[in-house]
């Protein structure tokens, strides 16, 4: 009981600090509370508006429903590391595609600013030209949602989610804001997920496409550490 009085004790203060205007140290004591993401449970649902081929779109990730999606979250546009990243996911957008799977990237930015960014040349810190939709986060509920947002900042890590056909959860990375990702590697786990979800076997180390899988059973496990060592 006593736990329990510090608990409410400690949010009737929090009240009174957001009051006088310290809204953060509301909000980031109230995210370490709530549950976190659980894999192989259903992804955070959403709604919301995007640049897709230049132009506005509700889109929401039940819309995707049957295939893979790869969500990312980005801190900001008009930044550094953040167009390598989604420039190189755009250019390899038809490699996920051919293997049922969209990659969606998202940022606190509106979907205004999102069509400036796309409409600057990449020599000047644009984005060009995109073949993957941009989504709108203003809210901050989608990063919320995910777990990826600085109360503080308002934007977001550099999450990435892997979810799978079923809208579940397969795969979760957040970085630090100064390291971008490997687009190799996110479209590696993908093709991964998806032949353990086909065939039932599981993937060892540094697994390519082709290469041999383990069979989740100790004596027919043998063959592969056989072959292997």
């Amino acid at each position: 009981m006593q736990n329990g009085g510090n608990v409410r004790k400690r949010l009737r203060c929090e009240s009174e600090d957001d009051i006088k205007g310290n809204i953060a140290k509301k909000y980031v004591t109230e995210s370490f509370n709530k549950m976190p993401l659980q894999l192989t449970k259903p992804a955070p649902q959403f709604k919301t508006t995007a640049v897709v081929n230049g132009e506005f779109k509700d889109i929401a990730l039940s819309d995707f429903k049957g295939k893979y999606v790869v969500l990312f979250f980005y801190p900001m546009d008009f930044t550094f590391v953040c167009p390598t990243e989604i420039i190189a996911f755009s250019e390899r957008a038809d490699d996920f595609r051919k293997i049922g799977c969209e990659v969606i990237a998202a940022s606190t930015d509106s979907h205004f600013t999102h069509l400036a960014w796309i409409n600057t040349p990449r020599k000047q810190g644009g984005l060009g030209p995109m073949n993957i939709p941009i989504i709108s986060d203003k809210s901050h509920r989608i990063a919320r949602d995910y777990g990826v947002l600085n109360e503080e900042t308002g934007i977001p890590y550099r999450g990435l989610f892997i979810i799978d056909d079923s809208q579940n959860l397969r795969q979760v990375t957040i970085n630090d804001l100064p390291v971008g990702r490997s687009v190799e590697e996110t479209l590696r786990l993908v093709q991964a997920f998806q032949y353990t979800d086909k065939h039932g076997e599981v993937c060892p180390a540094n697994w390519q496409p082709g290469a041999k899988t383990i069979k989740p059973d100790t004596k027919a496990a043998q063959e592969y550490f056989i072959d292997a060592n």
